[in-house]
């Protein structure tokens, strides 16, 4: 099964992942950092808001299941990309809105998604989402993989990740894993 890989900075990575990590096709999901100018950060190198990494998903999917644009559809709809440098509570720049992409291909797609989404009005304000190239990405430490699934009870992902995660489900329920397989035209 060849698969293929894509980068998302769409604010908390526990929370993208939680989201990512549901849909049918998608093979893993790593969160990590991206974007900055420090080799290997760590997550404190990262909050103290001056490497320029940001929070992000590596998801690794299989494009027979589901193509890159239908991930696109799911982050624009399942953060705000309206907010600079932040998301709800989160704020700083290890928090922005911005796509990695790994080739011509996935840049086009992402700025297509971009304009489409502008053109429509979907959102009040202006898209400030980044659109750049991803020149390397770092997997976070142990303790923040599969953090929702193994802390679904801390007050965060209560009060932030569970709503977020409800709300994607109902709107993605026949992509979800746990649903039918997908029909392909």
């Amino acid at each position: 099964m060849p698969t293929e890989v894509a980068t998302f900075g769409s604010g908390c990575f526990w929370c993208s992942e939680a989201v990512f990590s549901e849909l049918q096709g998608v093979v893993k999901v790593v969160p990590g950092y991206a974007g900055g100018t420090l080799a290997n950060p760590s997550y404190e190198d990262v909050c103290t808001d001056t490497t320029g990494h940001a929070e992000v998903a590596q998801v690794t999917f299989d494009p027979s299941v589901i193509s890159y644009r239908e991930l696109l559809e799911v982050l624009f709809s399942t953060h705000d990309p309206t907010t600079l440098n932040r998301q709800g509570g989160d704020v700083g720049t290890q928090y922005r809105s911005v796509i990695f992409y790994g080739s011509d291909e996935q840049r086009r797609d992402a700025e297509a998604m971009v304009k489409e989404l502008t053109e429509e009005r979907v959102f009040r304000s202006p898209i400030v989402t980044e659109v750049v190239a991803l020149k390397a990405f770092y997997p976070a430490e142990d303790y923040h993989r599969e953090y929702y699934r193994r802390n679904p009870s801390k007050p965060y992902c209560q009060a932030v990740i569970a709503p977020k995660l409800a709300k994607f489900r109902a709107h993605w329920k026949s992509r979800l894993k746990s649903a039918a397989p997908p029909q392909r035209a």
